[in-house]
């Protein structure tokens, strides 16, 4: 790293991956040193700042995100992705919690940047998480070659474009397979060993606690005195709703072994409803103080994962669907399909199965200059 990288810059891809956007970088061309890298970072997003007006980030914690990638020493890879949640009015760099959406992009950056050579046809790269060590192969359109280099297509052929809801127009599939994901960040699909618990903060309120990939607890939104269908918005407006989550949220981490989460973005805390436009179940995601205006890949596995068991939170109100067929889940801005198996019984269940679709496009490919100080 050249020592006046305010003047040399830093190589950099900006990129939507599903329904957020983010910056990614080759590992080699960051500072080694964490600390180092992630006071650069900030300087990069415009982090602190609730606008984020002298950097990248999007003023939003679904813009503010980073994807450092490099080639994989696990035979069972590729190539390694690391995520970092970059905060947006609050001066912080976070490492716990993976982001299926920037994931969605990983793998056309790698080919893109030549970590992996590319197919022609179709290329699928076998990522790992380096968050919770878990792997998702992403497979993706590369129909031609030029001068030897594979080409992404990000609009993708036109039999394999698709539209996900919270993002305009249609683009090439993104297929995500996930390996490993049940218990990636805790141990256990369940952590707390059950499918449902009961949290007095400071009243009684029964939960589920799950992790497939993105620890959560979910929550009744009927139990909250809420109908499961208000605006984000209007959500994050609501102080006294979001000094009750978070001392729910507080509690349930020391039940799922995650201890003090008052400085983390996880675990995630869901609200439950049934679903009103066909699918599955309705969401409200929280991150965990903004609210999502859809819901994260990994987060809409796991609450999938997590209401399927008899018994657990969302479970009665949720229309379970037929095996085969797509989980729908309902969010803000319309719906995200996922494919989730899970089997077994309590204290012994297992998630057999995690997919889902996602796109992505390349924005810019360039240079990013940070900001010379804090």
């Amino acid at each position: 790293m050249a020592a006046d990288i305010e003047t040399t810059g830093v190589r950099c891809m900006l990129m939507r991956g599903g329904t957020s956007k983010g910056a990614y970088f080759v590992a080699a061309d960051l500072p080694a040193d964490p600390a180092v890298r992630d006071e650069l970072l900030l300087r990069i997003m415009g982090t602190p700042d609730p606008r984020q007006i002298d950097g990248l980030g999007g003023a939003h914690p679904l813009t503010s995100k980073v994807a450092v990638v490099s080639p994989s020493a696990d035979a069972d890879a590729d190539v390694d992705y690391l995520f970092l949640q970059v905060g947006v009015d609050e001066a912080f760099v976070t490492d716990r919690q993976n982001c299926g959406n920037i994931l969605a992009g990983v793998g056309s950056f790698a080919v893109e940047r030549g970590l992996v050579p590319g197919v022609a046809g179709r290329t699928s790269v076998r990522i790992r998480m380096v968050n919770t060590g878990s792997i998702a192969t992403a497979t993706f359109a590369t129909p031609s070659f030029a001068d030897g280099v594979p080409v992404v297509d990000y609009d993708g052929p036109a039999e394999d474009r698709i539209a996900i809801d919270g993002v305009p127009g249609e683009a090439g599939a993104v297929s995500l397979d996930f390996e490993g994901t049940a218990g990636s960040s805790t141990g256990a699909l369940f952590p707390t060993g059950s499918v449902a618990d009961e949290l007095a903060v400071p009243d009684p309120i029964t939960v589920t606690c799950v992790d497939n990939g993105m620890p959560s607890v979910l929550i009744r939104a009927s139990d909250l005195g809420l109908s499961g269908t208000e605006e984000p918005s209007a959500l994050e407006e609501d102080q006294e709703l979001k000094a009750r989550l978070e001392a729910l949220r507080l509690a349930a981490a020391e039940r799922m072994g995650l201890g003090d989460v008052s400085e983390a973005t996880v675990p995630k805390m869901v609200i439950l409803s049934e679903p009103r436009h066909g699918g599955a179940i309705t969401t409200r995601s929280f991150l965990p103080h903004r609210v999502h205006t859809s819901i994260g890949v990994l987060g809409a596995l796991t609450v999938a994962a997590g209401v399927l068991p008899e018994g657990a939170v969302g479970h009665e109100l949720a229309t379970v669907p037929e095996p085969g067929a797509p989980f729908v889940l309902e969010h803000p801005t319309g719906h995200f399909d996922v494919d989730v198996a899970v089997s077994g019984e309590p204290g012994s269940w297992v998630v057999e199965r995690s997919a889902a679709l996602r796109t992505a496009r390349k924005i810019f490919d360039g240079t990013v200059y940070p900001r010379p100080r804090p």
